[in-house]
C-alpha cells in the first residue's frame, strides 16, 4: 500500500487513534510488518497524514495485546507470535465456537444454511495464491455463524483478542491446502443443515484445530516469528483430532 493509499484509508471524520491502530494491527497480523520490523512514530504519523498523537496512542495499545514492544527514546518493535499465548486462545475460541454451531443445529434455520452456503462458493471462487481474501472470507464465516446464535457481541470479543492465532493462520496457509478448509467449514454447514448438533460441534473442534496440529512445521518453517517456543511439541494444550463417526 503507497502512501496515498495509506492516506485514503484514514477518514478524518472519525477519531484516528482507533483508526490507526486497525491498520497497523490488520498489517501486522497480515506479515506485512513482520517480526522485528522496527516502527517509527514520526513515519507512520507522516505517511498516514496524522500527528504523533494518535500514533502513539495505537502502538500503546499494540504493545498492551503483545503485536509490539516500545523502545523508549528508540524504536518500537514488532514482536514476534508467542507460542503459549496463540495455545491458550485456541482453548477458548474453540470451546466458544463449539457451543455455537451445537446451538445452531439444534433448530436449523433454512435461511442461515442457505447464506452459510453462498459464503462456501464465495470461498471456492476466491483464487489460489490470494490468502489475505481467504482470511477475509474465514473471518466473515466465523462471524456469521455467532451472529446467527444472537453472540455478535462475544465475536467482537474474540476478534478482538484472537490477533496471535490470526497471525499463525496466515502463516498456515503456506502449509496447509485452503481448499481443505473449506471443506472443513462444508461439513460443519452440512451438520448444521441437518441437525447434527454432536456432528456440528466435533466438525468445529476439529476445524479449529487444525492449523494448530500443523503449528510444529510452521514454528520449524518460520522461527524468526515465534517466541516462547521451548518444550511445544509437549504443550497439554496442543490439540488432538477427535473423531467424528456421523
Amino acid at each position: 500500500m503507497n502512501k496515498h493509499d495509506l492516506q485514503k484509508s484514514i477518514d478524518p471524520t472519525a477519531t484516528i487513534s482507533p483508526q490507526v491502530w486497525k491498520l497497523l494491527r490488520h498489517r501486522i497480523v497480515n506479515n506485512d510488518l513482520p517480526p522485528g520490523h522496527k516502527l517509527s512514530e514520526g513515519e507512520i504519523a507522516k505517511e498516514l497524514g496524522v500527528s504523533r498523537q494518535p500514533v502513539r496512542e495505537a502502538f500503546i495499545k499494540l504493545a498492551g495485546e503483545g503485536f509490539v514492544m516500545i523502545r523508549p527514546q528508540r524504536s518500537t518493535l514488532v514482536r514476534e507470535i508467542d507460542v503459549e499465548t496463540v495455545l491458550q486462545l485456541r482453548f477458548v475460541r474453540e470451546a466458544v465456537e463449539a457451543d455455537i454451531v451445537s446451538t445452531l443445529a439444534e433448530d436449523p434455520d433454512p435461511s442461515l444454511v442457505k447464506d452459510l452456503r453462498a459464503e462456501l462458493k464465495r470461498q471456492r471462487s476466491i483464487r489460489k495464491g490470494d490468502p489475505q481474501a481467504f482470511y477475509r472470507a474465514d473471518q466473515d464465516f466465523h462471524r456469521i455463524l455467532m451472529e446467527a446464535a444472537g453472540k455478535g457481541v462475544a465475536w467482537k470479543y474474540i476478534d478482538e483478542i484472537n490477533g496471535q492465532m490470526d497471525r499463525v493462520r496466515v502463516l498456515s496457509y503456506g502449509i496447509f491446502p485452503i481448499e481443505a478448509l473449506i471443506e472443513q467449514h462444508a461439513d460443519i454447514v452440512e451438520k448444521i443443515a441437518v441437525g447434527n448438533q454432536g456432528g456440528a460441534n466435533l466438525a468445529m473442534r476439529n476445524h479449529l484445530n487444525e492449523m494448530l496440529r500443523t503449528l510444529p512445521e510452521i514454528v520449524q518453517q518460520n522461527p524468526e516469528h515465534f517466541e516462547n517456543i521451548t518444550g511445544l511439541e509437549s504443550s497439554k494444550l496442543l490439540p488432538k483430532r477427535e473423531k467424528n463417526d456421523d
